[in-house]
């Protein structure tokens, strides 16, 4: 199975020369400051340790997972932000989009945002299926969560009763404190604990990502394996290129001081959609403070570039494009001879889908750069529990060694707090 590796060359052109070999002395204290814990946020990298940490419960996880899932046809994971979209991203990287031969329970979403027709839909829904809850949340009281918790708790406790009820509820949440910790040992809800020292964009190989992708029915042994790889490879040669977290971090802040201040993640993947979704929180949250940071943006091609591909093409050059690149599928589709030849495409008879979306991606490529926006490329392996565990800290790795090239605190985010305030003083709150 091919490694994760990362291309730069077709960046090079819109940098300086030697420019990348500038930043070498930067990034490299960028890494020590992260992996010394020097830096600020230090009491937030315990993810660093996760793929060792959580291979360790891994047995112990799965089988409660297994346990907890038998019988049931839906599962509704409640979170938000880092508590939701990480593990949303595995599990629809790893899904079948139509549904079938599923490993496990259906998963559904709630708690990430607080809209009306969603949830009256959702508990229709329910009526008709057996199902359970998985809660994430530290305090138990972040508002959308917290809402879609108390609304679904309700449900599932009128439908099956109380005690069953209990029985069907995983709280994943803080070891000793908060509200959803005490409702747990009251309730006797299988409780999993999110680590002090982890938070939570960079939480998808703790027990917040892994229980529910467990349930799903997906071996997270194999996730840890491949972030547990990544994390242990060495690299020969004493360059910051060797390293495809350090050519990352490193290129990007180079293109960042040309000006390129904002980041698209593309693929031609539209199962990776999700993975955007988190990619760009992890980076948005982490990097986006004290003026500075790197704007994340994502599109679907080939989709995108019959929308957004004009401005990709011809507008403001202050873009650069990250491409992840996953090895095709397993299960090539042949395109066919057609007699009449009406839509002229008969000159693709023979060849397979992936060969016309890799055509795709070159000529893309190609274009954008002609265009004057520079593409890195992350190669992967086949879509699967194990290269996606290598993405994931791939990119968790490369964004905390950013962000301290960038001088910010990449483990914080003071700015959430801002709508929150405000939305408690227009809902009327007590103190606001």
């Amino acid at each position: 199975m091919r490694k994760l590796t990362v291309d730069i060359s077709n960046t090079l052109s819109f940098l300086p020369a030697q420019a990348l070999n500038l930043w070498s002395g930067r990034i490299r204290e960028a890494q020590k400051m992260l992996l010394n814990g020097t830096g600020r946020g230090n009491d937030f990298l315990g993810w660093l340790e996760l793929p060792e940490k959580s291979m360790k419960i891994a047995t112990e996880l799965s089988e409660t997972a297994k346990s907890f899932s038998t019988g049931l046809d839906s599962v509704v994971v409640i979170g938000i932000g880092g508590s939701y979209l990480g593990t949303r991203a595995v599990i629809e990287a790893l899904a079948n989009p139509f549904g079938q031969n599923r490993p496990g329970p259906e998963i559904l979403y709630a708690g990430h945002h607080l809209v009306d027709s969603y949830y009256a839909r959702l508990l229709e829904y329910l009526k008709t299926r057996n199902w359970g809850i998985i809660v994430i949340s530290k305090s138990g009281t972040t508002t959308e969560p917290a809402l879609a918790f108390r609304l679904l708790k309700q449900a599932l406790e009128h439908q099956i009763g109380k005690p069953t009820a209990a029985k069907r509820v995983i709280a994943i949440t803080d070891q000793s404190r908060g509200a959803l910790r005490k409702l747990s040992n009251q309730l006797g809800y299988r409780t999993f604990v999110i680590p002090d020292d982890v938070g939570g964009r960079f939480s998808v190989l703790s027990p917040v990502g892994l229980v529910p992708i467990a349930v799903a029915g997906h071996p997270v042994v194999k996730m840890l394996e491949g972030a547990l790889d990544l994390k242990n490879r060495h690299y020969s040669g004493a360059g910051i290129l060797t390293d495809p977290v350090t050519a990352y971090a490193a290129t990007r802040n180079a293109l960042l001081g040309q000006g390129k201040t904002t980041e698209i993640l593309a693929s031609f993947e539209p199962q990776l959609h999700y993975v955007a979704e988190w990619w760009k929180q992890l980076f948005g949250e982490s990097e986006g403070k004290e003026g500075k940071g790197i704007y994340p943006s994502a599109a679907e091609y080939t989709t995108d570039l019959h929308s957004m591909g004009q401005y990709i093409q011809q507008g403001p050059r202050h873009l650069f494009e990250t491409f992840v690149v996953p090895e095709p599928s397993a299960l090539p589709v042949t395109i066919p001879q057609d007699p009449q030849d009406l839509d002229g495409l008969n000159f693709l008879a023979g060849k397979t889908m992936s060969q016309a979306n890799d055509a795709a991606l070159g000529g893309t490529t190609e274009a954008h750069i002609a265009g004057g926006v520079p593409v890195i490329q992350v190669h992967m392996g086949p879509i699967c529990e194990y290269t996606l565990g290598e993405l994931v800290y791939f990119f968790e790795k490369a964004c905390a060694i950013s962000g301290y090239m960038l001088g910010v605190n990449p483990f914080d985010q003071p700015g959430v707090e801002f709508y929150k305030k405000n939305m408690f003083r227009l809902l009327g709150k007590p103190g606001y």
